[in-house]
């Protein structure tokens, strides 16, 4: 039986949930506006997110660490299993179907979650000595990160790839390794470009690169330029915004939904979208650095960087100053691989700060409630 406890109100996290709702609500407003029924499917996934968030929150995490392991590789078998039953969509196989209910699954969106877990689980099992991770420790680690990478990269999937990349060094970064294994890796990233570009990537990523390198740019870049450079500064009415309305601006509730935002709501309603994500990114970042508890520095600071990632590239290419890639707008765009993905994150989070006191779980392994 579960047992109310109303002291854990004071350790739960309200300000990430408070930054986080905007989001939600302003997402589902906007696309509403374009295609209905996504909006009442988007409606649907916030449904099975809070029913998530929940059961993680639930979890005593702390005492089933040793189900950490297990889950990143569950997570690691999904990636193989799209290799040999992915399901293909414009010439990318990157999603499992799931039997009898008509519905796929990305397992790289989830691999984020645990690859993050498995790094808070072995770094707090052999925290940094003062100077930092040394070569050994780094590989070890490397590794643990190497391995997603490289299957999403095979699906191909580089865009997603490579923010589980950074995220994972920027968590190795962040939590410290000697000075020297950077700028090795610094220097043997700079020397192999070329052969990378030239041997590694498809021909539709080379595109995109030229697309981006040219003076012009390409015709979804223009046509999301275009409706940002409309909105000025209030934004039009739903009837005005043409580039929207009229089908002009592709992908409009996904990728390109921040020029979206800006047609509709104009410079002063991107503002405060993007205000809202650097509080929340500040807000995690100091959670991480005043706390001596390694699964929440890793995690917080994982989540502070994923949501900086991902919020930078797909703003910087809506407006042409990144690449063309498949990165949503954290919580925002239409989806709900990217978004449970988010919010299991998020409650990853607010069970380690709940939960951190040992005071809140009984003698019998049972916990409190809130």
């Amino acid at each position: 039986m579960w047992r109310i406890d109303k002291r854990i109100l004071a350790q739960f996290d309200f300000i990430s949930i408070i930054l986080i709702l905007p989001l939600i609500f302003t997402s589902n407003w906007l696309i509403n506006e374009v295609v209905p029924a996504l909006a009442q499917k988007q409606l649907a996934y916030v449904g099975i997110a809070f029913i998530t968030f929940l059961f993680v929150f639930l979890l005593p995490i702390r005492r089933m660490s040793w189900l950490i392991p297990i889950i990143y590789w569950v997570n690691i078998l999904l990636l193989l299993a799209v290799e040999f039953f992915g399901h293909s969509r414009l010439g990318a196989q990157r999603w499992l179907e799931i039997p009898f209910i008509n519905a796929t699954i990305q397992p790289s969106e989830f691999v984020k979650p645990a690859l993050i877990l498995m790094l808070a689980y072995l770094i707090a099992r052999n925290p940094p000595p003062r100077y930092g991770y040394g070569f050994i420790e780094f590989l070890k680690l490397s590794g643990y990160i190497l391995l997603p990478f490289f299957l999403i990269v095979k699906e191909p999937d580089l865009g997603t790839a490579l923010v589980l990349l950074l995220i994972g060094f920027g968590v190795l970064f962040f939590i410290g390794v000697h000075w020297k294994i950077w700028a090795v890796i610094v220097g043997a990233i700079l020397l192999a470009s070329p052969l990378v570009y030239k041997f590694g990537l498809h021909d539709y990523q080379k595109t995109r690169i030229k697309d981006f390198m040219s003076e012009k740019p390409s015709y979804h870049v223009q046509q999301s330029i275009i409706a940002i450079g409309s909105g000025g500064l209030t934004g039009k009415s739903k009837d005005d915004a043409t580039q929207t309305q009229m089908k002009f601006l592709p992908i409009a509730t996904s990728d390109f939904i921040f020029a979206f935002l800006i047609e509709r709501t104009g410079f002063l309603g991107g503002l405060a979208i993007i205000s809202i994500y650097i509080f929340l990114i500040l807000h995690l970042f100091s959670l991480s650095i005043f706390n001596s508890d390694y699964y929440i520095k890793v995690v917080t600071v994982a989540v502070s960087f994923m949501i900086f990632v991902y919020m930078g590239v797909n703003i910087a290419m809506t407006i042409g100053y990144a690449p063309v890639v498949g990165v949503p707008l954290p919580m925002f765009s239409y989806g709900g691989s990217s978004f449970l993905n988010f919010i299991i994150l998020f409650a990853i989070i607010e069970n380690l700060i709940t939960f951190k006191y040992r005071h809140l779980y009984d003698g019998r392994g049972t916990k409190s409630f809130v």
